[in-house]
C-alpha cells in the first residue's frame, strides 16, 4: 500500500481538459503575493546558487520548505510562489531555489542545469540547516521533483536526518520515455517554449566560451534529445542523450528512500508516459506514497475558483502537517 486512493480532487469546469490545466494556470493564474528575499550562495567550483527566502507569517519557525521549479522555470514562477505562499501562511520558512542559470543572470561556468542535478540541492539544504530547524520538508514539480526523488535516494546516508519528508509533482522519472513523448506533434507547442529557452541559454554560453560550444544546427532542433546529446549530455559529463537520460531517471533511486515521500501524477498529463506512473516501487518501499488524480494536467492542479490556493498547495500542506 502506499499506492493511495485517487484522490476527491475534481477541477472547475472546463479544466478537466489535461491540456488547459497545464496552460491555465501559467498564462492566467494570478501571481500570488508574497515577499521573497534573493540570497546568493557561492559554490566551491567557483559558481553561484540564487534563493528565494520566504519567512512565516505566523513568526519565527521551526519547519523548513525548500521548493525547487521545473524545466525553464525560476523561483519567482506562479507555481512556486503559490506553493511558498501557503506554506509561510502556515508556520513555515521557505527556500525557492533557482537552478543555474534560471535566476535572471547567466551562472559563471560552461555548467547548466539538467534533471539529475543533485549537488545544489545538497547545498541549499545544508545552508538551511545551519540555522536552528527542526526538519526539512522537500517539493519539488516536474524536473524539480525528478531532482529531489534522485537526491533522495541516490545516496540516502548523505541526506540530513533532519530532512523528514518530501511531496513531488508532476515527475518525469524515466527520463527517455518522457522525452519520446513530448516529441510528439501535439506537445510541439510547449516544446518550442522550453527549446526556446534552453537554446537561448546555449547561445549565451557560445558566446563566453566559443571554443566549447558549437551552435551549428542549434536552430533546426527541436525536440530534447538532439539538443541533450549534442549540449547536456556533454557539458555535463554524459557519454550522449541516451546515458544522460539512464543515469539521471529518478525511477531508478525510488526503492532506497527512506524518508516519507509523496509522489502525485495526473492521469491526463500530456507529458508523461505510462512508465512515470511508479506503481510498483510505490507498493515495494513503505516510505513511497503514489497518488494518481483523474485530473490536473502538467503542474496544473487548479483549486476552485474562489479559493486562493490551488489544490496541489493544500494536499502538499496536508502530507506535510500529518508527517512532521
Amino acid at each position: 500500500m502506499p499506492v493511495l486512493p485517487s484522490p476527491n480532487y475534481r477541477p472547475p469546469f472546463p479544466f478537466t481538459s489535461g491540456h488547459l490545466q497545464t496552460l491555465y494556470p501559467t498564462l492566467f493564474r494570478r501571481t500570488p503575493v508574497t515577499n521573497p528575499v534573493r540570497e546568493r550562495l557561492e559554490t566551491p567550483d567557483g559558481d553561484f546558487v540564487d534563493i528565494d527566502w520566504h519567512r512565516s507569517m505566523t513568526g519565527s519557525s521551526v519547519q523548513l520548505a525548500i521548493v525547487s521549479h521545473g524545466l525553464e522555470g525560476h523561483s519567482r514562477k506562479k507555481y512556486p510562489l503559490g506553493m511558498a505562499r501557503i506554506l509561510s501562511d502556515h508556520g513555515w520558512d521557505v527556500i525557492c531555489l533557482n537552478f543555474r542559470g534560471c535566476s535572471g543572470e547567466p551562472n559563471r561556468l560552461p555548467r547548466l542545469y539538467h534533471s539529475g542535478v543533485t549537488d545544489d540541492l545538497h547545498r541549499v539544504i545544508c545552508h538551511g540547516l545551519e540555522r536552528t530547524y527542526e526538519s526539512v520538508a522537500l517539493i519539488g514539480f516536474s524536473m524539480g521533483g525528478n531532482q529531489t526523488l534522485k537526491y533522495l535516494g541516490e545516496a540516502p546516508d548523505l541526506v540530513p536526518n533532519r530532512v523528514r519528508g518530501a511531496v513531488v509533482f508532476s515527475v518525469p522519472c524515466w527520463l527517455g520515455e518522457a522525452a519520446e513523448v513530448m516529441s510528439r506533434p501535439s506537445n510541439r507547442p510547449y516544446m518550442r517554449y522550453f527549446m526556446n529557452g534552453l537554446k537561448e541559454k546555449i547561445r549565451e554560453k557560445a558566446h563566453r566560451f566559443p571554443g566549447l560550444i558549437d551552435t551549428r544546427g542549434l536552430d533546426e532542433m527541436i525536440t530534447f534529445e538532439p539538443f541533450d546529446d549534442k549540449y547536456t549530455a556533454p557539458i555535463h559529463g554524459f557519454e550522449d542523450a541516451a546515458d544522460y537520460y539512464r543515469r539521471c531517471s529518478s525511477a531508478q533511486f525510488l526503492d532506497a528512500i527512506r524518508v516519507p515521500t509523496l509522489i502525485v501524477q495526473a492521469q491526463d498529463d500530456p507529458f508523461l508516459p505510462p512508465s512515470c506512473y511508479p506503481f510498483d516501487a510505490a507498493e515495494r518501499n513503505p516510505r513511497l506514497f503514489l497518488e494518481v488524480a483523474e485530473f490536473g494536467g502538467h503542474v496544473g492542479f487548479m483549486g476552485s475558483w474562489l479559493e486562493s490556493y490551488y489544490w496541489s498547495e493544500k494536499r502538499a500542506l496536508a502530507f506535510l502537517d500529518e508527517i512532521i
